[in-house]
């Protein structure tokens, strides 16, 4: 029982694996999938992560609709590594990341409004929203819910008063303002 379970356990997308017999001799194996939170896309290929920062591969039968992350992501893992982030700054990096995706998944009005996030070769994040043509230019991946903030303020008074298609940009990296171009 404990090769079976190391078996199904050395499966990236498994958790945890339980193989027990009964008594009619009948083998049971109880499986506890990862969840993946994230997924990451690179030049090389994508991963996905999940709320541990434990990285698995793709899976090629199955595509899990979470949130995608692509560009210049600052973590040395590739679309083959499985195992958790170790280094401390790949890791904070990603905490800090994933209080944005927890963030929006959290929230009723952000839940499912982000398509993509795309990180820049200086780690400054842009979200492009699943409608409109405008992008949010959000910067670090700090201040989350001041930046939401800002973003519902855009489609609450700016819009409203300007039109749905007059800006392209919408930057809320700074202190108490909103730059829209």
């Amino acid at each position: 029982l404990t090769k079976v379970e190391a078996a199904v356990d050395s499966r990236s997308a498994v958790l945890k694996s339980e193989a027990f017999v009964t008594r009619d001799s009948i083998l049971n194996i109880t499986v506890t999938q990862r969840k993946p939170v994230v997924r990451f896309q690179k030049n090389d290929g994508g991963f996905y992560a999940d709320a541990e920062g434990y990285i698995f591969p793709l899976q090629s039968s199955y595509s899990s609709h979470v949130q995608i992350i692509d560009g210049a992501i600052p973590l040395a893992a590739n679309s083959g590594y499985k195992g958790d982030i170790e280094d401390p700054q790949e890791k904070a990096w990603f905490k800090s990341v994933m209080n944005v995706v927890n963030f929006m998944e959290g929230s009723r009005t952000w839940k499912g409004k982000i398509v993509q996030i795309h990180v820049d070769r200086k780690g400054e994040l842009t979200l492009v929203p699943r409608e409109g043509n405008e992008i949010f230019l959000f910067g670090q991946p700090h201040s989350v819910p001041e930046k939401f903030a800002k973003m519902e303020k855009y489609y609450t008074t700016i819009i409203p008063e300007k039109g749905a298609k007059k800006y392209k940009t919408v930057d809320v990296r700074f202190d108490n303002q909103i730059v829209c171009k």
